[in-house]
């Protein structure tokens, strides 16, 4: 069904999966730079495909594979699903006939402003990314860490100072604008931010009142800027600021420090552990492949009854089922 070279393959499509180096084939489950390359001919979801193109170059060949529409590649059919990160983020759902395979990508269970909500198929094998696979990354429910982000925006704002939140630029940034607009908070955005909103725009999906931030900052509005690791966050005229960071890795105690942030909110688009192992349970695989975690994931998912072990390089050319 499949096979591990240094990343997933699906043996008989012929298909990468989230392989980050150039391949004939191979499927990009969303936009962020770690799931995908300059591919001869990338698939992926019509919204996936337009912002790879926009990253990566407007020439770059895509196969768009719409939500749930099944496409036959080398006796395989691929389905994708909804997965929750960000637009056009997908599940890949591989079917040779005998057995389903779910890979699941970046994803997060529950609502999303700016994304299609999961959705969790029954397969055979799972393939699971899972980023939070520790008991000690559990967020808190989404309402409350809106409100501790709309709060500490007001109470900025309140006191005569500048509220500058740091988002990556594509998810994470649309999100938290459509969240503060929603709130009644008109955004400035970075102009790196910028444009991949008006890829979200022109797919459909509305941010509110918001627009690029030139120069100076007027009053009652809310600056969206690049997260402080990343070069060029910084604007000019912004006056006195108040850094708010709003990522998972919150749900740490030492991130605000660590981060030189003022506030940092644990609002995540990647599913927590609860939610990791919510997905188990509903898929209800014979086998699961952990990536992308930390070590130790397949050990609890072991002990809550699955037969579970980690996918990685060790396995180099290792053909699966």
């Amino acid at each position: 069904m499949f096979h591990y070279d240094d990343g997933l393959f699906i043996t008989r499509a012929g298909l990468a999966v989230d392989v980050r180096r150039r391949q004939p084939r191979g499927f990009v489950s969303h936009a962020h730079a770690d799931h995908m390359a300059r591919h001869e001919y990338a698939f992926a979801t019509p919204a996936t495909g337009k912002l790879y193109q926009h990253r990566l170059g407007k020439n770059l060949r895509v196969r768009e594979l719409p939500y749930g529409t099944p496409t036959e590649l080398g006796s395989v059919q691929l389905t994708t699903l909804p997965a929750g990160h960000c637009l056009g983020s997908a599940m890949l759902l591989a079917d040779n006939g005998t057995t389903r395979l779910l890979y699941t990508g970046d994803f997060k269970l529950g609502e999303s402003l700016t994304a299609r909500e999961a959705e969790l198929p029954a397969a055979d094998i799972l393939v699971i990314e899972s980023t939070f696979g520790s008991p000690r990354y559990r967020l808190p429910p989404r309402e409350e860490s809106i409100e501790q982000l709309v709060e500490g925006v007001q109470q900025t704002l309140d006191s005569g100072r500048t509220p500058v939140v740091h988002a990556y630029a594509l998810g994470k940034a649309q999100e938290v604008t459509a969240i503060l607009t929603r709130a009644g908070f008109p955004v400035l955005q970075h102009s790196s931010i910028a444009e991949i909103s008006r890829v979200y725009e022109r797919c459909g999906v509305s941010l509110g009142n918001w627009s690029e931030y030139k120069h100076g900052v007027f009053d009652g509005h809310v600056v969206v800027t690049l997260p402080k690791s990343m070069k060029g966050f910084r604007l000019a005229g912004l006056g006195e600021a108040v850094s708010i960071a709003v990522t998972g890795w919150a749900v740490h105690p030492s991130t605000q420090h660590r981060w030189k942030v003022d506030l940092a909110v644990p609002l995540s688009d990647h599913a927590d552990f609860d939610q990791l192992m919510e997905a188990a349970k509903r898929i209800a695989p014979k086998k699961i492949y952990t990536t992308h975690g930390p070590a130790g994931f397949d050990e609890h998912l072991r002990a809550a009854g699955f037969d579970a072990e980690p996918l990685n390089r060790n396995r180099q050319q290792r053909l699966f089922h």
